[in-house]
């Protein structure tokens, strides 16, 4: 079974790539998907998380706000730290009982993790091949922006909170590069794809 680690930059692609490979036959597990999941009430993070934070990022169902409690960690390195010990170990936990459970089913599987700080964590190192997606600055802050989740201002703020993609590329091993059509994308996830479908046969 292969395992292979995608990430990227803000609003680079990384989500579209994932899809793209999922069609083509790899498994895709999200690691943002598994953030909401181990945050919901009840699950792994949650009870840590608001006892650390308070119930001010609670809503009205006692659901955590995630915006809110964006905004208590974004400019405040330590709390940050502090609620990713909470919430990446738990990921981390889900992300490998979903691999074993695919390797028992197929073990000639491609399983693809999507995460964004893959990198910055060390965490790419758990996996045989890292594929990084880039894409002009421009075109980050303009689909950032497009999806209404960011204002210019947070979108160059988190813009420059993250490892430039340049660092990233350094250690990748394969680079796909969604500044083009979505044709064009499309052929190097295809290219990709065939490569890591050689190496897993």
């Amino acid at each position: 079974m292969l395992r292979v680690g995608l990430t990227g930059g803000l609003a680079s692609g990384k989500s579209f790539v994932g899809h793209a490979l999922a069609e083509l036959g790899c498994h895709l597990i999200q690691a943002d998907e598994l953030g909401h999941q181990v945050l919901m009430p009840g699950a792994e993070a949650y009870d840590a998380v608001v006892n650390e934070f308070g119930e001010e990022i609670l809503d009205e169902d006692r659901y955590i706000i995630r915006r809110k409690l964006g905004t208590l960690v974004w400019d405040n390195p330590e709390r940050l730290a502090k609620l990713n010990s909470f919430v990446h170990p738990a990921v981390i936990a889900r992300q490998q009982s979903i691999i074993a459970e695919i390797a028992q089913r197929d073990p000639a599987a491609i399983v693809v993790v999507e995460a964004a700080i893959l990198v910055e964590t060390g965490s790419y190192r758990r996996f045989d091949r890292l594929i990084v997606v880039v894409c002009a600055l421009e075109q980050q802050m303009e689909r950032a922006m497009k999806r209404g989740a960011y204002s210019k201002e947070e979108a160059l703020a988190r813009l420059s909170r993250q490892l430039p993609l340049e660092e990233k590329v350094r250690v990748a091993d394969y680079v796909i590069d969604t500044s083009g059509t979505k044709e064009h994308t499309l052929e190097q996830v295809k290219t990709v794809y065939n490569s890591l479908r050689s190496l897993s046969a």
